[in-house]
């Protein structure tokens, strides 16, 4: 099977670190894929938070430029390299892609990303798509879904009963969170910056939210909860704080003997104080949680595929919009995920 495919196709680009103001949506020659890669054509892509620090420019991370920014993407095969398994992969497959290459770096970070309309890749990075999993849904798991799912399951192990406190409920990562505790039984308090995301978070299944931007949130798990006791009793049993900053020790103190706090980033800020009080007299858990791997993409996709997990999607736009979608998310007014499309 042959599809005639133009010399060049679209893509944005910066040049230069700094703000959207770098950002260009041009026309850039074809990917060809090597002997081992396919050439995708790109129908739905997602930002992350990531995304404008990598614009911005990270230090001691090297970033190639100009770089195709983005990392998350869905399509459809439409060219094979000499080398691709035939009885596996063929033209027209609908398939997601594995961002994260050992030993080589990750897609829209250190490797020329995905916000184009054509992208080739290895056949390694390819996972097929389930009939009912849209291109859109699929674009919306890897990083940040795949993050919170080995957070929450493989790391925090939340089970049923627990009280979680998640912190920057309202992004791709905290929506999924949220699921996730709640698929587990727990008992959830979501935390976000405005009112309209906390109605959002209840919608979703967060038993209680709190607007940080007006409400200390370790005040209302006193309020709610009970001080927590070293002898048990009060606080909650996982936190979940990928903001870092002025919310690291209030986390900390939020928690009841034995509790866990589990981080995958530190969004506001990496350089915290620990209040090592908190950690030996109430016997806590620090956990570090990084990244995800292909088992956790392939299970999302099975939930999504059972209806068990449904994607949160902020707003889908043209790819050409690209700049602007990641103002809003640099401006912090996302809920959810923010989204691309080619079509």
């Amino acid at each position: 099977m042959h599809i005639a495919l133009p010399s060049t196709m679209n893509a944005v680009q910066f040049a230069k670190h700094g703000g959207v103001e770098n950002l260009r949506y041009r026309a850039v020659p074809l990917p060809v894929p090597l002997s081992d890669e396919v050439l995708i054509r790109v129908r739905a892509l997602s930002l992350n938070g990531f995304d404008p620090m990598v614009l911005r420019g990270i230090p001691q991370l090297p970033i190639p430029l100009p770089m195709t920014p983005c990392s998350d993407c869905a399509g459809e095969i439409v060219r094979l390299g000499d080398g691709v398994d035939r009885t596996r992969w063929g033209i027209g497959d609908r398939v997601t892609l594995v961002p994260i290459r050992p030993g080589a770096g990750v897609v829209g970070e250190t490797l020329s990303g995905v916000a184009a309309e054509y992208c080739a890749v290895p056949q390694s990075a390819l996972l097929p798509l389930p009939p009912s999993v849209s291109y859109v849904q699929a674009a919306c798991l890897p990083t940040a879904y795949g993050t919170a799912l080995r957070m929450m399951m493989k790391r925090a192990r939340v089970t049923h009963g627990e009280r979680v406190l998640i912190l920057g409920a309202a992004g791709g990562i905290g929506t999924c969170c949220v699921q996730l505790a709640r698929l587990a039984g727990a008992e959830v308090i979501a935390c976000a910056e405005s009112d309209e995301a906390l109605v959002k978070l209840r919608s979703l299944g967060a038993n209680h939210t709190i607007n940080i931007a007006k409400t200390d949130f370790l005040g209302e798990i006193v309020r709610w909860f009970g001080r927590p006791s070293i002898w048990g009793g009060g606080g909650v049993d996982v936190v979940v704080n990928f903001l870092g900053g002025d919310t690291w020790n209030r986390s900390l103190a939020s928690l009841g003997r034995r509790g866990r706090l589990v981080t995958c980033g530190a969004s506001a800020d990496p350089d915290v104080q620990t209040d090592l009080r908190y950690v030996w007299s109430f016997e806590l858990d620090i956990i570090g949680s990084n990244g995800w791997d292909l088992t956790d993409q392939e299970q999302l996709l099975t939930m999504v595929a059972a209806r068990q997990l449904t994607p949160v999607i902020h707003a889908i736009r043209p790819l050409a919009a690209y700049a602007e979608a990641l103002q809003e998310l640099i401006d912090r007014s996302v809920i959810g995920k923010s989204v691309l499309t080619t079509d």
